[in-house]
């Protein structure tokens, strides 16, 4: 038998075993580039600070703000309308001006019932005379009447002695019945006939009040918002020809959360932030709260009357109204901008020998870009925020580099 060939040796292990050893050596090197990222990473954030900028904590007066965002409205308005319907023929005043009491605002057609008015008052006149008519009729009945009784009083007295026919009284009786009846008669067509004029001079009354109706006037000083009818219009009783509003009370219905309905109270001072003035603020005052939350966004209404406008308003606009619910003259305080929340808590970052040091808070009094801490800082404490907001958050122990920035003041108080 043949003996076993051993198998021949070849190039391909030593090959193998090169590029294993080559694969080994990358991957290495790629772990190497990971730690050395991961300590380059772990140094930037522990070693090397952060630029941030500082704000030294300072004593000053605290005001606490109920915010709330509404529209400015009138609290006594009227829709300016006629009574009847006709046809506008003027309308003498446009949007933006000022009317008083009882000043003509627009006028409509009144040539029919001017005519009806005329046809009353000839009515009128007919039953005047008319009154007159009976009332001369009644006189003539009544001297008759008073010759029947004389000639029945004479005759009966001549039948007393026997000097006169019973047929002659018994004709002075007749005529004298006559004679009473044509006075209550006459009495009875003159109640008629003043019956008739009165029923005529309230039907010129009624009709002088319709006419009287075409000429619309404003119920009580203040300035027209707006205008919805021309000349040439027709209107009907309630048809809207132009909006009144009284500027003695226009309000701010501003919506406030319902969180804050504790804090809150009539006349409580407030100030007005008008969107077209966002620089300025009007003194105003609650003058009544709302008792209905709305079941959505869960914000009720709160009134606040403004004392003072722009010079140029209009109902309707938009407004922010910040309301007074607390004031401290002497606390530490801190801008709102640099309170920190962790974990449901309230804090800040004090620097501390080159570092962030996390402190909680206590807060007091809150306004719109101030608070009060009750505890956990003092006067002195500089308190840091990261120089750049789009570096994210600071971490405690990280080292900061507070940053040379020009002194900023808390603009939340108000005098």
């Amino acid at each position: 038998m043949a003996e076993a060939q051993a198998p021949l040796p070849t190039a391909v292990g030593p090959a193998k075993a090169c590029g294993s050893w080559r694969r080994g050596v990358w991957r290495a090197i790629r772990w190497a580039v990971v730690v050395a990222g991961a300590a380059g990473a772990a140094y930037w954030v522990w070693f090397s600070p952060a630029p941030v900028t500082a704000h030294v904590v300072q004593r000053g007066e605290v005001v606490a703000e109920v915010m709330g965002t509404g529209t400015l409205e009138s609290h006594v308005g009227a829709t300016i309308s006629p009574k009847i319907s006709g046809l506008v023929t003027a309308v003498l005043v446009d949007q933006g001006d000022r009317v008083e009491p009882g000043q003509v605002l627009a006028r409509l057609d009144d040539s029919d019932l001017s005519r009806q008015v005329e046809v009353v008052e000839s009515t009128l006149g007919a039953a005047n005379a008319a009154v007159e008519r009976q009332k001369a009729d009644r006189a003539r009945a009544l001297a008759v009447l008073d010759q029947a009784r004389f000639d029945y009083d004479r005759i009966e007295n001549l039948v007393k002695q026997n000097t006169a026919a019973t047929t002659e009284f018994q004709e002075a009786t007749k005529a004298l019945r006559v004679a009473e009846a044509d006075v209550a008669r006459a009495d009875a067509a003159l109640v008629e006939v003043q019956k008739q004029v009165i029923a005529a001079e309230k039907t010129l009354e009624f009709q002088k009040a319709k006419l009287a109706d075409t000429v619309v006037r404003a119920p009580f000083a203040g300035l027209i918002a707006r205008r919805d009818r021309d000349p040439g219009d027709v209107v009907m009783p309630g048809g809207s020809v132009l909006l009144l509003v009284s500027t003695d009370e226009l309000w701010i219905s501003a919506w406030v959360d319902e969180t804050e309905m504790t804090r809150l109270e009539p006349n409580q001072p407030a100030h007005v932030v008008f969107r077209s003035e966002p620089g300025r603020s009007y003194p105003g005052e609650v003058a009544r709260l709302g008792r209905e939350v709305d079941r959505e966004t869960r914000e009720f209404l709160v009134d606040v009357r403004v004392r003072e406008l722009p010079g140029n308003w209009a109902v309707g606009q938009r407004a922010e109204v910040y309301i007074e619910t607390g004031r401290k003259a002497d606390a530490v305080r801190l801008p709102t901008r640099l309170v920190v929340w962790r974990d449901g808590q309230s804090g800040a970052f004090v620097e501390g020998s080159g570092r962030a040091v996390w402190r909680p808070l206590q807060l007091g009094l809150r306004g719109r870009e101030v608070v009060e801490v009750t505890a956990g800082l003092k006067t002195g404490d500089r308190v840091v925020a990261p120089a750049n907001p789009q570096s994210g958050a600071l971490k405690p122990g990280q080292r900061v580099a507070v940053e040379p920035t020009p002194r900023r003041e808390p603009a939340g108080v108000r005098p």
